[in-house]
């Protein structure tokens, strides 16, 4: 015998059924998000404000998203291949070349180029970081070995010792998480507004 679409027994799965489901889409859906918003907001305030860093009543970036800089008194990041800018947090993302695609070595040697010109005399290698691109486009760091490459070009356009700009380097220089996690970086934004409490470039 068919069961009709208006059965007493089809009516008694269907309340239990929608009785569960609004109450995880509550517990889920909002209380959880909620309480866990909440509770990232109390212990960790600036980590859950996205990390901002502010000058007075300016915002001048986030400490997880990188920026471009161009000047030779400044740090230089990680290349981004995010479109239409660099560092476009709307539009994270690598720019998927293969490595055989011939347009990934020319970008690359594009980057090396740059950076020699801007400091013809530097005798160390190219780090690998400042001459490809992250896989999010975003990455506010560099390595250690980075931004030493670029400490004497810094230090000219600064007219500043190099004893005092490698000091600054190796105060923002994060260390491994625990000392064992991770790797040695620095956050370029950070160390480049500590650069500016020393002095505005030459």
């Amino acid at each position: 015998m068919n069961i009709s679409a208006s059965s007493p027994r089809q009516g008694g799965i269907l309340r239990p059924a929608l009785a569960v489901f609004t109450v995880l889409s509550l517990a889920t859906g909002l209380a959880y998000p909620f309480l866990t918003s909440g509770i990232a907001a109390a212990v960790f305030p600036h980590e859950a404000a996205g990390s901002l860093i502010r000058q007075g009543d300016r915002l001048v970036g986030s400490e997880l998203i990188g920026q471009s800089f161009s000047s030779p008194g400044y740090f230089w990041g990680r290349p981004s291949a995010t479109a239409p800018m660099p560092y476009n947090a709307a539009g994270s993302g690598g720019s998927n070349l293969g490595p055989r695609n011939p347009a990934l070595a020319e970008a690359i040697q594009a980057r090396i180029a740059a950076l020699k010109a801007a400091d013809p005399g530097n005798p160390l290698p190219v780090p690998v970081d400042l001459a490809t691109a992250s896989g999010s486009g975003l990455d506010p760091h560099i390595s250690p070995a980075a931004a030493a490459y670029q400490a004497a070009r810094v230090a000219r356009a600064r007219g500043l010792p190099r004893e005092q700009i490698d000091a600054l380097i190796q105060a923002h220089t994060d260390k491994p998480w625990l000392g064992v996690l991770g790797a040695p970086a620095v956050n370029v934004l950070m160390l480049n507004l500590a650069l500016d409490r020393q002095g505005a470039p030459r």
